[in-house]
């Protein structure tokens, strides 16, 4: 298992009460830590949970995220001095989930399946402290416009696709793909913020603007 790295006092955040929690941030993902510190929310320990993220068969893609992210937070619940931070998101065309892709050639065929075409990204949240677990789960809708080969191979050519599910990030080039959309942008970036910040609020972990 990933090592945990302390993160205590590495960004400009406001100290938590003292009946807070410490909090331990179940992802290795960049873009995670930084929408939190969005919110002014600097966890205390990044541990990465290290499970399983096959679905199961004919597994619906809600049960499927939900699942991944009570996984995730359960693994590392051991300490329930502790809270536990845990999210996944899923890209969904369909009933089909788009995971990360393998290799090039994978993500070129997920990006030929979402053009012109609207999709969902599921992402779900999942607290636990003191044995009680909190989970949200945000479905979000996009629509991409129509993409013509060279613009999808342009894309792969800047390696965003790599890491990511349905191989793109909407926060880099693939904004420009993106003609509509309904629901949480924070969500398909990788963690609802709105709904985090709440759930993190009903256990006392207060962020500078919550």
């Amino acid at each position: 298992m990933t090592a945990p790295q302390d993160l205590r006092g590495a960004a400009q955040s406001p100290p938590q009460s003292a009946a807070a929690p410490a909090l331990i941030l179940g992802s290795a993902s960049p873009r995670r830590l930084e929408l939190l510190a969005q919110i002014g929310i600097v966890p205390d320990r990044i541990l990465p949970a290290e499970i399983d993220e096959s679905p199961h068969r004919g597994e619906n893609p809600r049960d499927y995220v939900r699942r991944m992210a009570r996984e995730k937070a359960a693994a590392l619940a051991g300490d329930t001095g502790n809270a536990v931070l845990c999210a996944d998101t899923a890209v969904v065309a369909g009933r089909r989930i788009l995971g990360k892709p393998a290799d090039a050639a994978e993500a070129r065929r997920f990006l030929q399946l979402l053009s012109g075409r609207r999709h969902r990204v599921l992402t779900s949240v999942a607290l636990t402290h003191g044995g009680r677990l909190r989970e949200r789960l945000v479905d979000t809708a996009i629509r991409f416009r129509p993409l013509t080969a060279t613009q999808i191979e342009a894309y792969l050519a800047t390696g965003e696709w790599q890491g990511k599910a349905g191989a793109y990030a909407i926060q880099g080039h693939a904004s420009a793909f993106a003609i509509w959309m309904q629901g949480s942008y924070s969500g398909v970036v990788g963690l609802p913020l709105a709904e985090t910040a709440a759930l993190l609020a009903a256990i006392g972990i207060q962020g500078k603007t919550t």
